[in-house]
């Protein structure tokens, strides 16, 4: 199981619209059959940023995500959105293992 978590902050006037962006592509990330899961989550105490929890079964997942066109829709809709570059940080799974997913 490989873990992604999307760091990325918004321009304050682009906070519904990215929400509302990243709920679509995740609705439809999840039905992929590579990702076992995909959080949106928002800080409380800076509603301007937000971490994408990306959860994929296999190796190759990530690639066939992004070859996805809901995931092009997504990047290029929030692209100008952001009030800095997203930056993402790779984790293997620890608990639960993989047999619980």
């Amino acid at each position: 199981m490989l873990v992604v978590h999307v760091h990325v902050k918004v321009k304050p006037e682009a906070v519904d619209a990215f929400r509302r962006a990243c709920l679509e592509n995740a609705r439809a990330s999840v039905q992929e059959p590579g990702i076992a899961r995909f959080d949106v989550v928002q800080q409380t105490d800076d509603p301007t940023r937000f971490v994408l929890v990306e959860c994929y079964r296999t190796p190759e997942a990530p690639a066939a995500h992004k070859a996805a066109a809901h995931y092009a829709a997504w990047r290029d809709a929030v692209a100008p959105m952001m009030a800095e570059p997203r930056s993402s940080v790779k984790y293997s799974n620890v608990f639960p293992d993989d047999e619980a997913w």
